[in-house]
């Protein structure tokens, strides 16, 4: 009996060893992943869209819908609906959603970011900072910007969005990026 008491004991000893160990190494091995590097914006039949993933936005460019998002009446920067478009892997969070948290603030932005709006007018807004594509949504117009007529991928008009710090140089590095974008 006593031998038979001792065996359960070392088992379980080990089974709680192992256990916390397995627990601990799943733990340290699922980073968070950020995908704070880019987001796209698009002002579409008074809805506002955002997306934090190029291959979603492309999608929804194509189709007109998502098949996954997040929907919230009057979350709109001007009290519209606010749609978040969502990879598929997102769809079941409740909260860590890279663009949910990087269009409420409580997500910085990556070093390179990139930013797009598609306005309803036709124009494609281009950004490399977080900051400015915030000043724009809200009032709705870029104070500083490099403007090239023809040049998106549907013949837009392009607007590189530039603050007073970079207003007086050309956005090389910025239009680089968005042909790189857009396969341009």
């Amino acid at each position: 009996m006593k031998k038979l008491f001792a065996g359960i004991l070392i088992s379980g000893a080990l089974f709680s060893l192992y256990g916390c160990q397995a627990t601990q190494t799943k733990t340290a091995a699922a980073a968070p992943e950020l995908n704070n590097d880019d987001l796209y914006e698009v002002v579409h039949e008074g809805r506002y869209y955002v997306f934090d993933d190029f291959d979603v936005y492309q999608e929804f460019l194509t189709v007109g819908e998502t098949s996954y998002r997040k929907v919230f009446i009057g979350g709109g920067p001007h009290g519209e609906t606010l749609v978040h478009g969502l990879r598929g892997k997102d769809k079941k969070k409740l909260s860590g959603i890279a663009g949910v948290e990087m269009f409420k603030g409580t997500l910085q932005a990556a070093d390179d970011f990139y930013g797009e709006i598609r306005a309803e007018d036709g124009r494609l807004y281009v950004f490399d900072s977080l900051e400015d594509m915030k000043a724009m949504r809200q009032v709705g117009e870029a104070p500083y910007r490099y403007t090239v007529i023809g040049a998106g991928p549907q013949q837009q008009t392009v607007v590189y969005v530039l603050n007073s710090s970079n207003k007086k140089k050309q956005p090389t590095a910025l239009m680089a990026k968005f042909k790189a974008h857009n396969k341009i």
